[in-house]
């Protein structure tokens, strides 16, 4: 049976991952700033690593603009450390999304190819924006790594929905 998708200007209930770096990442809720949610496959995606490349180089952009970063995966603690160690990204990395969590937030769950690919089920990427109330005003899933948005362009929207205070869309 397919996972309920998440629905645009409905609050996203506070939701707790762990950090790489020692402490929790937590989104939804209240917030100061409105947050830009990036769940990605894995370790074992290329895919993900060129877009999250592309995030760490637009990071500042996203910060100067307001909001917070919180990026999470399914992987281990050593999986998400190791690719942090290699790429050097700068934004708040977490793992250990659960099913339970994938379920919430609507992603696509993947079961693995063989254990060369992940040694457990994997969220398929998912893109949320949300506003300081915890209302979510951007998903955008994907079933496949090939499928994202194109972070320069989200942006550009995010703000022009931020200095407009436009609505959520994609409500009927």
């Amino acid at each position: 049976m397919p996972t309920p998708k998440p629905i645009p200007g409905r609050i996203l209930n506070p939701m707790t991952f762990p950090n790489i770096n020692g402490g929790d990442i937590t989104v939804g809720g209240q917030r100061e700033n409105w947050t830009l949610l990036v769940v990605y496959r894995g370790k074992h995606c290329p895919r993900c690593k060129k877009y999250l490349n592309i995030l760490n180089k637009m990071r500042t952009e996203w910060t100067d603009a307001g909001f917070d970063i919180a990026v999470v995966s399914a992987d281990s603690h050593e999986k998400a450390l190791a690719d942090q160690a290699e790429f050097g990204w700068e934004f708040d990395l977490g793992y250990d999304l659960s099913e339970d969590q994938m379920a919430t937030l609507g992603v696509y769950v993947t079961e693995p190819l063989s254990p060369q690919e992940a040694d457990r089920r994997f969220a398929e990427p998912g893109v949320f924006v949300l506003r300081e109330d915890g209302s979510l005003i951007v998903v955008a899933l994907s079933n496949g790594p090939a499928a994202r948005p194109e972070l320069a362009e989200l942006l550009d929207g995010m703000i022009f929905n931020k200095k407009n205070d436009r609505p959520h869309r994609g409500t009927v």
